[in-house]
Formats: structure tokens, sequence, C-alpha cells
């Protein structure tokens, strides 16, 4: 009992120190990549039993925390079961997020959820309200559950009898997948990713649904599962990001599949139900999954400056996916479609847009495009690679995607370095991120004069 009065005792005192949410979420990442680093170098998590560098073991921890997927090492033959099983721990953990299960563990240990561990779920989960963090905590881990399992149920009979893996081995690469999957991770046991499952819809299909459900939030999937067949009644929100999610997969899967019909190197030498397959999975895996079932470094330049929108643009918010999301994009074309119009308002449906939300979504989007700006500049100046490679290289880390051309193992260490921090923004979020090191913000107690600059 002393034990546990002073580990709450600490905890309190921790938590009363960090009295901004998202200088909570910032902390916890950061202390969970540093737990994987230290595990990921350890002798026993490499196959030659050798210890790697903190470089390479910082690298693989934060994409697997992030849920990226971009690796520096081949993750099959270079890591042990236990290095394999300590990045699959980091992918669930980044999935679920730090907050949700910092909110379980006090659920669990106290029964109940105090009003601070309540606004920092809030935080990572972006919930409604702070009355509601108890069902979000529930909700996030028995959805993930239910999608995994759902998932790896499918994976694992079809790798035994279709492929003849033994049903041990069958299992651990089901769920290993599975999770990986539906955490929009897109690490895999296979050093080709899935591209020796080019042809089977029965691997290629559940996890591309299995992206799909995890990149689409959280917030959505519990709203779905209450009024599934009542559209009327969906929040702007869960709209948002099913349409605008809808019609982002519909146009990538057009464009992808026109722009490589006819390579040999990839879709060329398939038969046309295999080509539209993987020119959806290719369309869905931007949402930043990061498997890949052709060669994306053989893929035309084209499909690379495409695959840099989808990958910029990511998933729903509080998901399992990256990118400036989803409803950022949707919000800034309805602003830009109000002013064209020269409305006073931004209007969305039935529903009038805050202004303070407008602001966010710019901003959002600007510092987003400043980051990987300055990061291309960069690896553009220290590496010999073309803007088109390195660009593609950039976004997917940003956007938590894990999908490249094959240049990410030859940057030099301090690329990794800044790919690392990249990707441990890009999941965090400028706005998060800039809230947690920012000082208390201050009401402004008077309004200056307005004046009109030139615009244009």
């Amino acid at each position: 009992m002393t034990l546990v009065v002073r580990l709450r005792s600490l905890g309190q005192r921790i938590f009363a120190q960090l009295d901004r949410p998202a200088r909570v979420v910032v902390v916890a990442f950061g202390s969970a990549l540093v737990v994987g680093t230290l595990l990921l170098a350890l002798p026993v998590a490499t196959e030659s039993r050798e210890s790697v560098s903190l470089v390479v073991a910082s690298f693989t921890a934060a994409s697997a925390i992030c849920v990226t997927g971009l690796v520096v090492v081949d993750t099959p033959t270079h890591w042990s079961t236990f290095g394999e099983l300590v990045i699959l721990g980091l992918v669930q953990v980044g999935g679920f997020g730090i907050m949700t299960l910092a909110s379980l563990f006090g659920l669990l240990v106290t029964g109940r959820l105090r009003l601070r561990t309540r606004l920092v779920t809030q935080a990572e989960t972006k919930s409604l309200g702070p009355g509601a963090a108890r069902r979000v905590v529930v909700g996030v881990v028995r959805t993930s559950l239910l999608f995994e399992a759902a998932t790896a149920l499918v994976l694992i009979p079809r790798l035994a009898l279709g492929y003849g893996e033994p049903w041990g081995r069958a299992t651990y690469l089901g769920v290993f997948h599975a999770i990986s999957a539906f955490n929009n991770a897109g690490f895999s046991l296979y050093p080709d990713s899935l591209e020796r499952y080019a042809a089977d819809p029965w691997i290629l299909l559940p996890v591309a649904l299995a992206v799909i459900a995890g990149g689409l939030g959280f917030p959505v999937l519990l709203e779905l599962r209450r009024e599934l067949l009542k559209p009327a009644k969906w929040s702007m929100h869960t709209k948002i990001t099913l349409g605008t999610s809808g019609l982002l997969l519909a146009l990538g899967m057009l464009a992808i599949t026109a722009a490589e019909w006819t390579n040999p190197h990839t879709l060329g030498g398939m038969s046309i139900p295999a080509r539209l397959l993987n020119g959806f999975f290719h369309a869905v895996m931007p949402r930043t999954a990061g498997f890949n079932s052709v060669d994306v470094g053989d893929m035309h330049p084209g499909t690379w400056l495409f695959t840099d929108v989808l990958m910029f643009i990511g998933g729903g918010s509080a998901g399992t996916a990256g990118g400036i999301k989803v409803t950022t994009f949707a919000l800034l074309a309805f602003v830009i479609w109000a002013e064209l119009r020269g409305e006073p308002h931004v209007n969305v449906g039935r529903r009038r847009l805050p202004e303070d939300i407008q602001r966010q979504a710019l901003a959002i989007a600007l510092l987003s495009v400043g980051a990987v700006m300055a990061c291309t500049l960069i690896l553009l100046a220290i590496t010999p690679f073309t803007l088109d490679k390195v660009l593609f290289e950039v976004i997917s880390a940003f956007g938590t995607v894990g999908l490249s051309t094959g240049v990410t193992p030859e940057l030099p260490a301090v690329g990794h370095v800044m790919l690392t921090a990249l990707m441990f923004l890009g999941r965090l979020g400028p706005i998060t991120l800039g809230a947690a090191l920012a000082l208390r913000s201050r009401a402004r107690r008077y309004q200056l004069p307005e004046e009109r600059p030139v615009v244009g």
C-alpha cells in the first residue's frame, strides 16, 4: 500500500506541473519514445545480438510510436522476435494514444476518472466534452481490439491454408499485420511489405479496410456505431470526415490506377482485376498506413506527386492517421468557397463555422507546409537525391505514412534524426506541440483600430 500511495502521490505532483493537457501529451509521447529507444538498443532486440546505434533505435521507436512505418533497417531480418514485439507494442500504444491508456489506468486503479485525467484524455482523443471521457476510453479500447481481431481472423486462415504457413506462424503474422493496419503503422514482417500478395484480395482488402477504419478516427467510429442508419443525426465532423475521405479515396484510386495502368514495373503486368485491386490499395495507403503491394520506387513521378498530396492531407482527426487531417483540408475548402461567393460567414450545411476553428485550420496547414519545406530544403542540401524523392520521404514522415521510394535507409544520420523529429511533430500536430511549449494564453482587454491592407 505504501508503494501505491507513493506512486499516486508522484503522479499527482507530475500532473500538477503539467497544467496543460497538450504538454502532458508531448511529455507522454516523448517518454514512450525514450523507453522504446532503450529497448530497441538492447542486444536482444536484434537477430545478430549486437546493439544498434541510438540513431537507428530512436528512428525505429519514433516510427512505431508515431505509427509511421518508415524504416532504416529491414524489420523481419534485422530485429529479433523481441524487437518485433517491442515495435508492435509501441504501435499499439501509439494507436491507443498515451493519454487514453493513462485514463484507462486511472479508471482501473481508482474506479473513477479525475477531472484532470478527463481533460488530458480529451486533448488526445479530441472528444466533444470532458464528461464523455470514460465512454471514449472504453470505446477506444473496445473498437480497436474489435477491428484488429476481425482483421486477424481473416488473415490467419488465409495465410495458413492459402500459403502453407504453420498455424502458429500464421497467427503471429496475422495479428502483427492486423494491429499494424488498424493503427495505420505500415510495419510489415516481409522485406517487400505486401508485394507478394499483390494479386490476393483476401490479404489486401482486409488490410485496406482496417486502415480505413483506423483512419476515420474514434469519434466517427463511435458515432457510426450509435447512429449508423441515421445520417441525419450525424455531427458535422462525421459528415465532413466521411464525405471528404470518400472523395479523396475515389480520386486517389482513379488517378493512381490511370497513371500506373501501363507501367510494366507496377500495374502494367497485372490482370485488369488485379490492377483495380492494387489501384484501390494504393489509394488507401496514403491515408498514412504505409503498406505497399507494388514497388513505390518504380512508380511515375506524377504518381509520387499525387501521393504527396494524399499523404499531406492524411486521415480523420482523433484516429490513428496523420497529416493535417481531412477535416482541416475540407474546412479550408469551405473557407475559400465562402470567400469566392462573398459570404460574410462560412457555412457548412446548416451550421456556421466559428472563426477560431477557421484560424486553427489555417494555422495547422501553414505550419505543416513550413515544416515540410524546411526539412525538404535541408535534406536537398545534404543529400544527392532529387526533389521528388526527398519531398516524398519528408511528407511521408510528417504525415506518419511510411511509404518510401527507397532512399530513407541511405540518408545520413543527420537526415534520420531530422525525420525522427518530423515524425514526432507530425504525430502530435503543430498546434498541439505549439500549445505545449507556449506560455499561458491571456485574454486581450481591448481591440485595436481596424485597417485593411491590400491583398493579392
